[in-house]
């Protein structure tokens, strides 16, 4: 007998889970992380292109992250700014020159879906273990999609 669940997360979590899933989507999408204040970033901004891309059904948890910090990353001229607005929603700022805001939306919905998926994933595994639960095969599909199977005895 098997199941198949199909998982839409929400993203509520503090600011260090949501920089390990940064982390681990960036390593597959050839970004890679930069140091920024965001002093500096707003001085470029000016001679760059931005889209600000709201994550629906987000919340970074209130601990020692301030509304000052980031996590910055870059590839290929384009920059992507993940932050926590005023609210506490989650939020990616992306900037590059010589590309258009649609362009901008599209690689940062693509980077986005990374990192929530990278969520999903070590919550769904962390959730397996502590249910004693064994995971037997794991599967990327074409569609980029991951299949976890698992065991349970």
């Amino acid at each position: 007998m098997s199941t198949v669940l199909v998982v839409a997360p929400i993203v509520v979590a503090n600011w260090s889970v949501i920089t390990a899933a940064v982390s681990a989507a960036i390593a597959t999408t050839g970004f890679t992380a930069i140091q920024h204040s965001l002093t500096d970033i707003r001085s470029q901004a000016k001679t760059k292109t931005r889209e600000l891309i709201e994550v629906d059904n987000s919340e970074v948890l209130n601990d020692s992250f301030g509304t000052d910090e980031s996590i910055v990353v870059q590839r290929d001229g384009i920059t992507a700014t993940f932050k926590r607005d005023s609210s506490g929603a989650l939020q990616i700022c992306m900037e590059g020159t010589q590309v258009t805001k649609s362009q901008l939306r599209a690689i940062g919905e693509d980077l986005l879906g990374r990192v929530t998926q990278q969520y999903a994933y070590h919550r769904i595994v962390s959730e397996l273990k502590n249910r004693g639960l064994t995971i037997v095969d794991e599967e990327m599909t074409e569609n980029e999609s991951v299949k976890i199977r698992v065991r349970n005895w």
